[in-house]
Parts: structure tokens; sequence; C-alpha cells
């Protein structure tokens, strides 16, 4: 399997450090670098926002995909690239998941969380076999990952399930990590 479009879960707030936003800017650069397309959530605010128009600008293929009832909350200004409004939650994430090749979550909170573990546990259950990382942006994802390895120890996550999400601290790290788990 070759990667050709990356799925970014990511907070449609920026978050009050700005090293969140500096990484969605980086992460789009790089996706962009390397000719990966986006597919996100299709907001134009936040770290959302940040990623798509790095991408966009770059002449990089950015694929939003937004349930109507978010479009005025998270829509304030043009989208980048093109945009699929779908009737819920649940069409979206089926979208998402089914156009992309590997999944990378940034800074977020319980949408981006939700979505994270959705496509971890999908994986765990052998619905798809696509990469799963973690862009941990200044130690934001370090009690998500200590409750992974507590839930690994109290017999709740296997070792091997474990394994799935892989963690870099830059988009470099992160992406080459990704690719390795396809090579392998």
């Amino acid at each position: 399997m070759a990667l050709k479009q990356i799925c970014v879960y990511c907070g449609s707030s920026v978050g009050v450090n700005s090293e969140y936003a500096r990484a969605a800017e980086n992460l789009g650069r790089e996706l962009a670098q390397r000719n990966f397309g986006l597919v996100y959530g299709g907001g134009s605010v936040g770290l959302m926002g940040k990623v798509s128009k790095e991408v966009h600008e770059r002449g990089g293929s950015v694929l939003g995909i937004i349930p109507k009832k978010l479009l005025p909350k998270e829509i304030s200004g043009e989208t980048s690239g093109e945009l699929i409004v779908t009737e819920d939650m649940h069409e979206r994430k089926k979208y998402m998941s089914t156009l992309a090749d590997a999944f990378i979550a940034l800074p977020g909170g319980f949408g981006t969380l939700e979505e994270l573990l959705e496509i971890l546990t999908w994986h765990q259950l052998g619905l798809h076999a696509k990469p799963v990382g973690i862009l941990n942006v200044s130690g934001f994802f370090d009690s998500f990952l200590r409750f992974l390895d507590d839930a690994v120890a109290a017999g709740f996550i296997s070792e091997t399930a474990r394994q799935i999400p892989v963690v870099g601290t830059t988009p470099t790290e992160l992406i080459e990590k990704l690719l390795a788990k396809v090579d392998c």
C-alpha cells in the first residue's frame, strides 16, 4: 500500500500554546512537499484551518468533509480545496476513513480524541490496516499515552494493540514512522 492521502484529525480551535498552530502549519507544509493529499474535517478555523491552508497554498490536494450541521460553526471565511458536505458525523467519518491511506492526530478536543480512538479501535478489530500516528506537540498527548500504557498493564489493551499508534514530535519524524509501518 502506498500513502497518497493522509487524514488529519485536529481541533477547530488553535489552543493556547502557539506550538499547536505552528505544528499544524508545519504538518501542512510537510504533506504538500511529499505530495500527500489531505483529508480532514472541512473546517476553516482552528488547527483544521491552519493545516488545510498550508497544504492548499503549496499546491497540495485538500479534501474537507463536514456535516451540514457544523457548516456555520466550523466555516468562517473561505475553505481550502474541495468540500464534501455530509448528512451527519457518521457519514463524515466513513468518508474520511475510506479515502485516507493513513491517519494523524494533532492536538484537539473531544472530537479529535473520539476520531482517534475510533480509528485505533477499527485497526485493532481488523477493519483496516492503515497506519495511525499521533503528533505529540509539546507533550499534549503524554497523559493519553500513559493511559494506553496503564490500560495495557491493567489487561484492557494488548501489547500488540498498543503498538498500533506511532508517535512523533515533529511532522517529519511522524511521517517517516508512518511510512515505515507501510513498508513492513
